[in-house]
């Protein structure tokens, strides 16, 4: 990764969550356009993509770990609940375990999805005809889910009554869990310890992740008695899944 890549993860995290200071309690129709598109293009990017990069060549323990990617994403949204795809709960239990159990959770979902930003072109360039193609879908999938995480979690914070400055101390450790795992992932590589194997397992691991967060976002979706998604909502999706279909060698 380079270093304006680094830099615009962090970027997009700090960005989502000051959004949350300024427009506070005014954002949730604004936050569920936001999680329709990303949730939408997380999916896309995921079927058209990632998956068919880390089965090339056959190898069906992909797939154990696909499905322990989702998982570990089951169990870490028990810590965060669901602020990863948007959730907005007050706390029903001390604030303090409430804070630690909240960041516990998103960081180690956002170190783990970093893994694999690094190596995504070593596995990308295995697809028949990705030589054409130098889009780091991957890059992109995590920053569309970065920012309105970032922006569920202020705004979460700020309606349970936190500090800001703990508040914001909070948003930039979150911001700096992903590029923390891209770095390590570069330098085990850099020593020969992270090979074509394990850079697709890792990757494999953030399929499961995404396929959990996608589909709970889409699933979730307020819908009408007529169960008819909004159109506003469903614009969202199509422009999301269209986005992921262009960008297909």
């Amino acid at each position: 990764m380079t270093f304006w890549e680094y830099f615009i993860i962090l970027f997009s995290v700090l960005l989502g969550g000051g959004l949350a200071f300024l427009v506070q309690r005014d954002s949730k129709s604004f936050l569920q356009f936001v999680l329709s598109f990303g949730g939408a293009y997380i999916l896309g990017i995921t079927v058209l993509h990632l998956m068919p990069a880390v089965f090339v060549g056959g190898d069906q323990k992909m797939g154990l770990w696909i499905l322990a990617g989702f998982i570990i994403q089951l169990l870490l949204e028990q810590l965060s609940m669901g602020v990863e795809h948007g959730h907005i709960h007050a706390p029903n239990k001390g604030r303090s375990i409430f804070a630690i159990q909240l960041m516990l959770g998103l960081c180690i979902h956002a170190f783990l999805e970093g893994i694999p930003l690094s190596h995504y072109g070593a596995v990308h360039e295995h697809l028949p005809g990705a030589g054409h193609d130098h889009t780091n879908h991957l890059f992109f999938g995590v920053l569309l889910h970065k920012l309105p995480a970032a922006f569920a979690l202020v705004l979460l914070l700020l309606l349970s009554k936190f500090p800001k400055p703990l508040i914001i101390l909070g948003l930039v450790t979150f911001a700096c869990m992903t590029p923390l795992g891209a770095a390590l992932s570069e330098y085990l590589g850099s020593r020969g310890l992270m090979d074509i194997y394990w850079q697709k397992a890792s990757t494999a691991v953030v399929i499961g992740s995404f396929l959990h967060i996608a589909t709970t976002i889409l699933f979730e979706l307020d819908t009408s008695s007529h169960h008819q998604i909004p159109w506003k909502k469903l614009i969202a999706i199509l422009l999301g899944l269209g986005i992921a279909v262009a960008t297909m060698h």
